[in-house]
């Protein structure tokens, strides 16, 4: 079977899922997906071992016929992104700009040598022989937060304005950083030259930097190229082209494409959305992008829960599993509290945010396709077949899992909690303004 028709037989069954979700489960489409495939797999590999059906080799052989990583960073990546940045209203990003900032940074790197160090020293006491550069480029992959599964999850909340605007601003924009961090330590650990500071400076102007500049050309041509046209179809058609040959332009140049998408999703949703559209398109744009990002997001989401098909997990896999879970968990909270610590001194806000932070922060594909980038062969238990690929991979697989089911479907009473403690403080400003004035009246009259 071709890889087209098996992404055709894929998109089906996201699709079935989808449906029988919005009939009889109610529950977010995307953990409804995951969660289904699942089970599907789950039920391939039982039936396989107590021989009622065999389907796991065909099944294995399908979703391994898809290369997930080229799929992902190569492919539907560049819309998923832009469909997100033309979602960020700008005068929101503006107001939270220094938050974003750090958490996208300084919280990331935080949390990439915690978790490095602190799972270094658990394989000491486990005795599992894992190499500190090993457990530092887990680190690297699994910090940043995931904007697709973010945006496609804690996104359609409706949290407080604040804390969606951190959420969904930090993980489209720590994909750069994020990234810098993993192929440094990815060449230390693989590599033949060891990186210095000059060429890690120079990888992240390149990717980062450039990524944001080129962005924001792409988003300037086609805005004009927008304008120039009052085809309602035309209009619609070409915001097609940025995440396609704008994102292909992007790998030819070394930028990093997935801020070059957010860039310039953010500057056509701002922008281009109210003086280049014509009001019919302006209506559609929104409808347009919603209906692309949710099939893509449903084929993508269902191939992480298929994945299942492609491992054989060992008892020393499992072990990893169970430590990567809280691990990943207390570095994110850590790394959310020590910024708020520092945000606090200049601003109020909301009780909740720490919390929503922490448990809003999912993982998804993105980290996945870097998991599975790693070479094979570099053995941590000859005897088993467990190699570094292996294990780094199941642990990825697991928070990925974790963050999406668990995470993604218990965080509403969290935002809810938000909703309401964001209703007080409102409330109890407005008091504050109108005491205020009479006061000062008193005063003056005394």
């Amino acid at each position: 079977m071709s890889v087209y028709y098996t992404l055709c037989f894929l998109s089906a069954a996201a699709m079935m899922i989808a449906f029988v979700n919005s009939k009889i489960g109610k529950m977010q489409t995307t953990i409804a997906i995951t969660a289904g495939s699942m089970m599907l797999s789950l039920l391939i590999l039982v039936a396989g071992q107590n021989n009622w059906f065999h389907l796991t080799e065909i099944a294995t052989r399908t979703v391994s016929s898809i290369n997930f990583e080229d799929f992902l960073l190569k492919g539907i990546l560049g819309f998923l992104l832009f469909a997100g940045g033309l979602g960020i209203k700008l005068p929101n990003l503006r107001d939270q700009k220094w938050e974003i900032t750090f958490l996208a940074l300084g919280a990331t790197l935080f949390s990439t040598f915690f978790i490095g160090f602190v799972l270094y020293g658990i394989t000491i006491l486990i005795n599992i022989h894992f190499d500190l550069v090993y457990c530092l480029l887990f680190g690297a992959l699994i910090s940043p937060t995931d904007p697709i599964a973010v945006l496609a999850i804690v996104k359609k909340l409706n949290a407080p304005r604040r804390i969606s605007t951190q959420i969904e601003g930090e993980s489209l924009f720590n994909d750069g950083f994020g990234l810098v961090i993993f192929v440094t330590i990815f060449t230390i650990a693989f590599g033949t030259e060891a990186p210095t500071i000059g060429s890690v400076t120079e990888l992240f102007a390149r990717e980062a930097l450039g990524g944001i500049a080129y962005g924001f050309v792409l988003g300037l041509i086609f805005h004009y190229l927008i304008s120039a046209t009052n085809d309602h179809s035309m209009e619609l058609l070409l915001t097609i082209g940025v995440p396609t040959s704008g994102y292909a332009f992007a790998e030819v140049l070394h930028v990093s494409g997935p801020l070059a998408m957010v860039v310039s999703g953010i500057m056509i949703g701002n922008w281009t959305r109210f003086i280049g559209f014509s009001k019919e398109s302006e209506d559609h744009l929104d409808h347009f992008w919603e209906l692309v990002d949710e099939f893509l997001n449903g084929v993508l989401f269902l191939l992480i829960g298929m994945s299942m098909l492609l491992f054989e997990f060992h008892e020393e896999d499992w072990i990893m599993m169970a430590i990567a879970i809280p691990l990943v968990l207390a570095a994110r909270y850590l790394s959310v509290l020590f910024s708020y610590v520092g945000f606090k001194r200049y601003r109020k806000y909301n009780p909740w945010s720490v919390r929503i932070l922490t448990w809003g922060g999912l993982r998804g594909g993105l980290a996945l396709a870097m998991a599975l980038s790693i070479p094979s062969g570099i053995w941590i238990i000859p005897d088993k077949l467990i190699d570094v690929k292996e294990i780094i991979l199941v642990m990825t697989y697991a928070v990925v899992v974790f963050s999406i089911l668990v995470q993604g479907s218990t965080i509403t009473p969290m935002i809810e909690k938000a909703k309401l403690a964001e209703a007080k403080m409102t409330a109890d400003e407005e008091t504050k303004s109108e005491v205020s004035p009479a006061t000062s009246s008193e005063n003056t009259q005394s």
